[in-house]
């Protein structure tokens, strides 16, 4: 962990092979991990997915409340207090959101394979697939209808250098892609 002003003042550990890592408003720390955190036996990776606070001290797991058990977490984003993982397994690809309050899990087949970017908004989604080490993604926007992600619009856009893995943070509605140098902002 780090001061505000850019010093280290603890560490601690929160696994191996991390995917992908976010933070959300109150300071906690979700990792997503490959199968080498995973199935490697790490005590901290075991479970896919996690949240941390900023001590190190573990507070949310999935718990046997995925459909299946992952592979590995592909993006994540934030929506207010609620906070969405987007994660591959041996069956598909799904999107798990994560209640603030009690850690509860709703999870939904994702529409888009090879997701490396989300950001949701109430009834919307945006996500993102890659085109690697290539100026461009392909940008997908997709609705909530009767509890299932349906893609509405798909689009490619061309940007301004390359991206690579983890290019993309969601939050609160706006997606932050990284492409060379530059930071794009796009609302969902």
């Amino acid at each position: 962990m780090y001061s505000g002003d850019g010093q280290p003042v603890s560490r601690f550990c929160i696994g191996d092979d991390i995917d992908y890592i976010l933070t959300d408003r109150d300071g906690g720390i979700w990792t997503s991990y490959g199968d080498e955190g995973i199935y490697g036996g790490h005590p901290e990776s075991g479970d896919g997915l996690a949240r941390w606070d900023a001590d190190g001290t573990h507070t949310w797991g999935p718990r046997e409340r995925l459909p299946v058990w992952p592979l590995g977490g592909n993006a994540a984003a934030t929506e207010d207090g609620v906070t969405w993982l987007a994660w591959n397994s041996h069956k598909g690809a799904f999107l798990s959101r994560v209640g603030p309050a009690t850690g509860d899990i709703t999870n939904y087949r994702n529409p888009v394979r090879d997701t490396d970017g989300i950001a949701v908004r109430g009834n919307r989604m945006l996500l993102t697939r890659r085109f690697h080490n290539r100026p461009g993604v392909e940008l997908s926007r997709a609705e909530l209808v009767d509890d299932a992600w349906v893609i509405t619009t798909r689009e490619k856009l061309r940007l301004p250098g390359p991206v690579v893995m983890h290019c993309a943070q969601g939050r609160d509605g706006f997606l932050w892609l990284r492409a060379g140098d530059s930071w794009l902002h796009i609302e969902t």
